[in-house]
């Protein structure tokens, strides 16, 4: 079966096959550099996928991924980058092995197929040539035939006239042979251009068209092998990577089997376990009886056991209230616990009382005590200056036991590795120096002593601050003895301080005006404590926004705490609206507010206010 002897006549159509394979070819090459954009545009979003949902450093997302199912996730992360790198790997392959390697055999297949046909055209012209001096050799030898014919008759009647001279007829006769010669050199000229023609024909036909077809069918078997060893490299490349994408998914899958939840809710019992008690009961205070006030076992003014407990274990979580939301605790430690005053009988300012009285038989609950207390003037400015420029205490101070003795631990790891760094510059210079002792050439050993003693301070200075932390460490955990005897002095300094004040609460509250009681010696101890319970809770306070403005009906002195005194015509910010108890909270300067009577002003709330409300 060859091209030359089966398709010796079809020159046309073999050069429409044999384009239509390059163009068969070209496509294909393009399908494979459009597969390789999608590839690498499908690793381009994995990796990016991966990447945007990577824990971010030094971020309290990334303290979330000790977590055996946040590991699992990272993980799956992690692999899908590795799988991305596979599809890159596959995009790559096929850009050096098809599509380049098809690129080059295409242009070159071109120049082959140029060639060959070429070769045609060429063998076509030669016999076209030869075609048309046999032609030509045909009706010249054609035509002398008829010119001696007209020749031979023209002597024939002149020899034939009687009328006509001898030299007539002679000259007829020769002009007859003449004419008969050229015929035949004519003849003989024919039949030689014949004979080479023919011989040409049959060259062409059996000898150069076969040689230039059949070099053009292998060119072409050539073309269709080559697309098939690129459609197997294509599956092949595929392939190769299907074992690393099989690891990317049992990788996966390993990580999915790792996820314990047992670990898990241990991880977060270390993470958050505050290592206080939970509270007890409060006891039932009966206010049927005499004016004796009771205090409780669990009470935030008890006795030296309480405060104790509150001065050494940080922050404390067994307060009353662990899910009161910010600004409404604050709201409850600064609101003043009793019925407003009613509004005078006339403007007159001797007319106006100072501020209600409370029933001396009457006791309020101690959470409304420990609520006062917190409302003295000193607190706020402590929770104000927290806000303003407090830093976290050097010891951890202000974390609960558990958390303090995970973050003091941490410390002390940070410090031994600091300190082993330095150590080892430490005896990377003093062999360094021992170097230039031995060699002088190679350095000055003076020219290390700075940098050695500088590394020795430094080793000292973190030593000696990874003893402290340690010795803080130790407190914690209860290996220090001086730990028990410190907790006892502090003991004694409340067993001092505590009993005349739960003592005095009675007189307290009878010599005060509105009934209530301040614990003034231990207030500056309590203030310190507080400051550090309560760090937390008012870290993100801000000041409330003004929500309208307000006039003074009448003169109030604010002699109570939390409350403000005003002036009769005095106009005000209104920053909290009356919720229901007769007191509305105002502001006259950034450092003044307080409550006042709703009846004592005029209160103009904006309408943009949200939740603008009065109560008067």
């Amino acid at each position: 079966m060859s091209w030359g002897t089966e398709l010796w006549d079809q020159f046309d159509n073999l050069e429409k096959h044999t384009q239509g394979g390059i163009d068969t070819l070209e496509k294909y090459i393009k399908f494979v550099k459009e597969r390789t954009e999608i590839e690498l545009s499908y690793a381009k979003q994995l990796r990016n996928l991966s990447k945007k949902y990577q824990p971010k450093k030094n971020s309290k997302e990334e303290e979330e991924y000790r977590y055996t199912a946040c590991k699992a996730f990272l993980s799956t992360l992690n692999e899908m980058n590795d799988y991305a790198g596979q599809h890159e790997v596959i995009s790559e392959n096929m850009t050096s092995q098809i599509t380049m390697e098809l690129a080059r055999y295409v242009q070159e297949l071109k120049q082959e197929r140029k060639s060959h046909f070429h070769d045609g055209r060429k063998a076509q012209q030669h016999i076209e040539t030869c075609w048309k001096q046999l032609e030509s050799s045909k009706r010249r030898f054609e035509r002398d035939c008829k010119e001696a014919d007209r020749a031979q008759q023209y002597f024939e009647k002149m020899d034939a006239d009687i009328n006509v001279t001898k030299a007539d007829v002679e000259k007829a006769r020769q002009q007859a042979q003449m004419r008969h010669q050229m015929a035949e050199d004519s003849k003989a000229d024919y039949s030689s251009i014949l004979q080479k023609f023919n011989h040409e024909q049959h060259e062409y036909y059996h000898t150069h068209i076969p040689n230039i077809f059949q070099k053009i069918q292998e060119m072409e078997e050539r073309r269709i092998v080559r697309i098939g060893e690129s459609v197997k490299t294509y599956a092949e490349l595929d392939r190769q990577v299907i074992p690393i994408i099989g690891k990317c998914l049992d990788g996966i899958v390993k990580a999915a089997e790792s996820i314990d939840p047992k670990n898990d809710s241990q991880l977060a019992i270390e993470a958050y376990k505050s290592g206080f008690e939970p509270p007890g009961d409060i006891e039932f205070e009966d206010y049927t009886q005499p004016m004796k006030r009771t205090v409780s076992d669990n009470s935030l003014s008890n006795s030296r056991e309480g405060k104790s407990e509150l001065k050494f274990g940080g922050k404390s979580k067994g307060k009353l209230w662990p899910f009161i939301k910010k600004n409404k605790l604050m709201s409850l430690l600064t609101s003043p616990h009793q019925p407003p005053p009613p509004p005078p009988a006339s403007a007159s300012p001797s007319a106006v009382p100072n501020g209600p009285q409370s029933p001396k038989q009457q006791k309020e609950p101690l959470s409304h005590r420990f609520n006062e207390f917190m409302t003295s003037k000193p607190k706020i400015h402590c929770f104000r200056s927290l806000k303003r420029g407090g830093a976290t205490p050097e010891d951890f101070s202000n974390l609960p036991p558990e958390q303090r003795r995970k973050k003091l631990q941490q410390k002390v790891d940070e410090l031994n590795k600091e300190i082993q760094k330095e150590m080892d510059q430490r005896d990377a210079i003093t062999k360094m120096k021992d170097v230039y002792l031995k060699n002088p050439q190679m350095g000055d050993p003076a020219s290390l002593d700075h940098k050695l003693a500088e590394v020795s301070q430094n080793i000292e200075k973190l030593r000696l601050e990874a003893q402290k932390f340690e010795a803080w460490l130790a407190e914690v955990e209860g290996r220090l003895p001086a730990r028990s005897e410190q907790a006892r002095r502090q003991s004694g300094m409340y067993d001092v301080q505590n009993p005349p004040a739960i003592n005095s609460c009675a007189q307290d509250r009878e010599s005060s005006p509105d009934g209530s009681y301040t614990e003034e010696r231990s207030q500056e101890s309590e203030v310190k404590v507080l400051a550090t319970d309560f760090d937390d809770e008012f870290d993100d306070e801000e000041s409330l926004p003004a929500i309208g403005t307000c006039k003074a009906l009448y003169t109030f002195e604010g002699q109570n705490e939390g409350t403000i005194s005003v002036v009769e015509g005095e106009t005000l910010y209104v920053i909290e609206e009356d919720k229901g108890d007769g007191w509305t909270r105002i502001r006259r300067s950034e450092d003044e507010e307080g409550y006042v009577p709703t009846s004592y002003v005029e209160v103009y709330l904006d309408k943009n206010a949200k939740g603008a409300k009065t109560y008067i």
